[in-house]
């Protein structure tokens, strides 16, 4: 049975994808993953989150693109890969933001649409009480 990914699992898996170097493909990447999260994931499991099939296509694109790596000293070479993984991270977060910006555009709309005010849009949440024993039997 695939293991369920935690939060935590998918920020390691992401930043992973973030700063690969090299041919990138599914049974690689799991490979990859193994010693990170302690399983091998199957590809369907890591192809069910969004977060990490965005992160693949786009650093797939990136490599894609023909970014040269040049022999360097070590020092300079580490930072070469820091650069890299932080551009890759970056711009994976530039694109999540924008989708988001699209998804607000999108509720904004229908917020208007379907009547909803604002006050009601920024109505606080309700309180939750977690102590209270009303509701537990």
């Amino acid at each position: 049975m695939a293991k369920h990914l935690a939060a935590k699992d998918l920020d390691v898996i992401v930043t992973l994808i973030d700063g690969w170097d090299g041919k990138l493909n599914w049974e690689a990447l799991c490979d990859a993953i193994k010693p990170l999260i302690g399983t091998r994931p199957t590809r369907q499991t890591l192809y069910a989150h969004q977060r990490i099939k965005d992160a693949y296509g786009h650093q797939k694109a990136r490599l894609k693109s023909g970014f040269v790596s040049t022999k360097r000293p070590a020092s300079l070479s580490i930072a070469e890969q820091r650069i890299r993984r932080l551009e890759a991270e970056n711009s994976r977060l530039q694109r999540e933001n924008d989708l988001l910006l699209e998804r607000f555009v999108r509720w904004q709309y229908n917020a208007h649409k379907f009547n909803v005010s604002a006050e009601k849009l920024d109505a606080p949440l309700p309180f939750a009480d977690r102590d209270s024993s009303e509701g537990r039997q």
